[in-house]
């Protein structure tokens, strides 16, 4: 049924809205956003529009390119931060069997945790690789493209209210000891043990325009990628791709696949239902 001709104007108007929103803040502070899902996308513009107590995108749009606080706090709302430690236990699970025998082969390996958010998994991989003995020889890349979000990750401070949860998680997974042994109550959460990220690098990176920065034995992006429109999956699905080694492993999440990605032939089937895939070409 044909939405009424006053419905459909205020929808295009709306459109042209966020199109011009997006522009500016790709122009203005260099985040690009232009590809992303229009759902998912809508509803974190009007989150942040009610916390702004504006009435339009276009409202939104002054205020964002005028006062970079109203930038950080949008780009908290457009930033994907839903995550948990050890989430999924049975890719865990999976990457100890099939992945962890294929890291002891390489002398030293890297590995990339794309859109890290808070950190949950990448404290999550630090502990599955110490009680693999790989800590040592292997060095994580964390990468997102929220600073606010990447601060927050290298703290190692998660709410103690989740242990009980990550703990059943982390057994789920595989886990060898008892989880407690890996953190302290203390501020009010879970300090972690900053042993587990000593060496991991942290940084800045949009999927959406930044370019390869190292060769990598593993990258992991797991339910990231589901917010993204098509062409832009595709064009990071070319990032990772040229960021693997040959015979690397890519890990997505439970929504996501290789198939019909723009080098779905290059790879085979590791674990289809943990979405673990190796380069082969």
């Amino acid at each position: 049924m044909a939405l009424p001709v006053d419905r459909q104007a205020e929808q295009d108007l709306e459109a042209l809205e966020i199109e011009l929103l997006l522009e500016g803040i790709f122009r203005r502070y260099g985040f690009d956003f232009r590809e992303y899902a229009p759902a998912s996308l809508r509803r974190r513009l009007r989150r942040r529009m009610d916390g702004e107590r504006v009435g339009t995108v276009s409202a939104l749009q002054e205020r964002v390119l005028h006062d970079p606080a109203v930038m950080e706090r949008l780009l908290l709302d457009l930033s994907v931060n839903v995550t948990a430690m050890f989430r999924d236990p049975s890719f865990f699970l999976a990457f100890r069997t099939k992945v962890v025998p294929f890291l002891r082969t390489y002398p030293f390996t890297r590995i990339w945790v794309a859109g890290c958010s808070t950190g949950e998994e990448v404290y999550s991989l630090a502990i599955l690789l110490a009680e693999e003995g790989l800590s040592e020889r292997t060095r994580i890349y964390a990468t997102d493209i929220n600073q606010v979000v990447l601060d927050r990750a290298r703290l190692g401070v998660f709410p103690l209210e989740k242990m009980r949860e990550y703990t059943q998680n982390y057994i789920r997974g595989g886990g060898t000891r008892a989880f407690s042994e890996y953190y302290v109550a203390r501020y009010e959460g879970a300090l972690f043990a900053r042993a587990l990220v000593d060496d991991v690098v942290w940084a800045q990176h949009n999927l959406a325009s930044d370019a390869v920065f190292n060769e990598f034995n593993v990258v992991s992006c797991r339910n990231v990628m589901i917010y993204f429109d098509k062409p832009l999956q595709e064009h990071v699905h070319t990032l990772f791709y040229e960021s693997l080694a040959v015979f690397g492993v890519l890990a997505l999440g439970q929504k996501e696949s290789i198939r019909f990605s723009p080098h779905e032939g290059a790879f085979e089937e590791l674990d289809d239902d943990a979405k673990l895939y190796r380069k082969v070409r």
